[in-house]
């Protein structure tokens, strides 16, 4: 992950929390399951109990099928597997990714943290430290690492002969998914693939590769032609797989990816979805299986995370979502959740209070549910189309790291105008190359967090810096940058008396003024020292020079008028000297001090306006996604009342009853 403030993991913690708990739709298979009653009954269950507790159960069993209603609309129904939940307008995220380290760990490795952090009382009686903090060392160290707390690779070597045992008519929902989008002649990856892969018979694949824990199971499987032991909980954070045999499959060769009842051990997911984004070809699908939280909880329980413990069924097919939309964002196209349960699968609902009521234990040889989530990959932007720029912008930034979905959200735009703003074509194929160096600019802002450093205002830094031709992000310019933020001990030669001579100025023109002289260091040219010196020498001069002509003006405005007159003549070489600046300034009058003064502001109100607009743009967008869900969901419920769509058995199809003509199976 990204390092961030106390702060920012707060919010985080806050979002998670209404993330995982506000769409907590139950889903249910198909509505021609949900229409199906199944009664418990018990030799000592009362006929007077059953009769007042039967309308109970009803209204509960009609809650869930209202809550059960499909996210998707009509047309997606016609063209996608059956088993459609959730449809890709349907989705709702949090700004930033929302979950914390102790999400994705064992309960081995949650129990050594709570141990580890447990405060010694003689300590405290003697006046020592409050204790480490989580999982770490008072010297600021972990403990053990995870590999150390469990080893997956030997974990799992130690279960070769523990086979999934996936229930026949689970095996077979996960086979006829697979069989609607993969066709002959393509070329998979299966990311923790074992004994089987429960792909079609008769598919014919041109490759199929392999990836997991245990090489013995993999050899064991007809259908993989090559494997490799990889640890998918080794990674590079923000990056992907830490594996460079792994790597070298993840070039854009594979149709599809594969990854069957696998996130449910997995520590960092965003990475192993970042990787399996850079190993499809553009339009290549990765499909995402996976089984009820109880399916297999007495073989593997050791090696389930937090976040398949704690969440539900229904829960998880979000959090899945979640891994798609904060590894490549928008990278990601027609992300979709489907209920593949098999007819008659136990279900969360039936459980708990409903058996207690009814005295049964349920049935256990019904099947587990089963639950699928898949996106296909968007093709990169490999061309600036000038009448959307932000669209090429978005594109690259779908797997830069460091920078949360918000930032990327915030500075899209302010980079489009930044290219737009630019004069020639030259400065413009400069700029888009120094979009890399965005993550190295973020490593610094994200620090900034706990301060009066808004989110808008490091987008609006970090455009402004690769929007600048001479930014080239190279490590004397991150360096300055670091200064010029205070993260990092400024210089005495400038950034401590740039600091000093500009402390009345509001902190928005300081970032302005930081954008401009950050870019002016690095370059090697001589002229540019020079002229480095000629500003911070000259700003007092400067400052002196408009008071005396503008006895009225405030401190803040002097400091922001002349700090901008100086820099605008003298930070780049070619344009005045120190000499000539001063002449210039010189001849000036109040009343031309006071108009440039007032032009300079009335950039800053329409560049206010500007950023006022664009978020009423993306509110209105917000709402039009709102308001596209709830007509997709008046559509479903107006098919259902008229049953002029239902799922086709025959062709395995949600299909309109009146077009095809068969006889309603319900």
């Amino acid at each position: 992950m990204t390092p961030s403030s106390s702060a920012r993991r707060g919010a985080a913690a806050l979002a998670v929390a209404a993330f995982c708990v506000a769409p907590a739709h139950s889903f249910a298979p198909n509505p021609l399951h949900s229409t199906q009653q199944i009664t418990h009954t018990h030799p000592e269950a009362s006929p007077t109990a059953l009769h007042i507790i039967g309308p109970m159960i009803r209204r509960m069993r009609e809650g869930n099928a209202q809550k059960n209603a499909p996210m998707a609309s009509t047309t997606e129904f016609k063209s996608e597997a059956p088993g459609l939940r959730v449809g890709e307008g349907a989705w709702k995220w949090p700004p930033v990714w929302p979950y914390d380290g102790n999400f994705f760990k064992r309960r081995v490795e949650l129990d050594a943290k709570s141990k580890n952090n447990r405060l010694d009382p003689m300590s405290l009686m003697g006046g020592g430290a409050a204790g480490a903090a989580v999982g770490e060392t008072a010297e600021g160290g972990e403990n053990a690492t995870n590999a150390e707390l469990f080893d997956s690779l030997a974990w799992w070597e130690g279960q070769k002969d523990v086979g999934t045992g996936l229930d026949e008519r689970v095996a077979e929902r996960i086979e006829n998914h697979y069989s609607f989008y993969l066709r002959d002649g393509m070329s998979v990856l299966e990311l923790g693939a074992a004994e089987k892969s429960y792909l079609p018979p008769d598919l014919k694949l041109n490759k199929h590769v392999g990836v997991g824990a245990v090489k013995s199971q993999m050899e064991a499987n007809p259908s993989i032609g090559e494997s490799l032991v990889v640890d998918l909980n080794d990674v590079v954070d923000d990056e992907g797989v830490n594996s460079a045999e792994f790597a070298a499959l993840c070039d854009g060769e594979f149709d599809a990816v594969i990854m069957a009842n696998t996130i449910d051990f997995l520590n960092h997911p965003r990475e192993v979805f970042k990787s399996s984004w850079r190993a499809l070809k553009p339009g290549g699908i990765m499909i995402v299986p996976f089984l009820a939280k109880d399916a297999y909880v007495d073989k593997f329980d050791e090696a389930f995370t937090k976040q398949w413990r704690d969440m539900t069924d229904d829960q998880h097919m979000w959090v899945c979502g979640s891994f798609f939309q904060f590894s490549a964002g928008e990278g990601w196209d027609g992300l979709k959740g489907f209920d593949i349960s098999p007819e008659g699968a136990r279900k969360e609902e039936d459980k708990g209070m409903l058996e207690k009521l009814q005295g049964g234990g349920g049935d256990k040889d019904a099947p587990c549910g089963a639950f699928v989530v898949q996106a296909k990959k968007k093709a990169l932007e490999e061309e600036v189309d000038e009448s959307d720029v932000e669209a090429f912008v978005r594109s690259r930034m779908w797997m830069m790291p460091t920078l949360e979905d918000r930032d990327k959200k915030l500075v899209a735009p302010r980079l489009a105008r930044a290219y737009d703003s630019l004069d020639t074509q030259e400065e413009k194929d400069r700029m888009t190359t120094h979009f890399d160096s965005l993550p190295k600019i973020y490593a610094s802002l994200v620090k900034m967090d706990q301060f009066a450093f808004t989110f808008s205002m490091q987008a609006q830094l970090a455009a402004d810096l690769v929007g600048d031709p001479d930014f080239e992000g190279s490590d004397v310019q991150i360096n300055n940058l670091k200064m010029g933020l205070g993260l990092r001990k400024p210089s005495q030669d400038f950034w401590a008396p740039v600091g000093q001579r500009t402390a009345q100025m509001a902190p928005d023109d300081k970032v302005n003024l930081l954008a401009y002289i950050v870019p002016r260091f690095g370059s090697g040219d001589p002229a540019q020292e020079e002229a480095l010196r000629a500003f911070v020498s000259g700003l007092e001069p400067t400052f002196s020079v408009i008071r005396s002509k503008c006895p009225s003006m405030n401190e803040s405005d002097v400091q922001l008028l002349g700090s901008e007159l100086l820099a605008a003549e003298v930070l780049k070489p070619g344009r005045s000297t120190r000499e000539e600046f001063a002449a210039w300034l010189g001849e000036l009058t109040e009343v031309d001090l006071e108009f440039i003064l007032t032009k300079r502001k009335s950039f800053k109100e329409e560049a206010k306006r500007d950023l006022e607009a664009f978020q009423e743009n993306r509110e209105a967008e917000e709402q039009a996604k709102t308001d596209r869900r709830e007509k997709i969901q008046e559509q479903v419920a107006t098919a259902r009342e008229n049953r002029s769509v239902v799922f086709n058995v025959q062709t395995g199809k949600v299909e309109e009853a009146e077009q095809k003509g068969f006889k309603l199976p319900f």
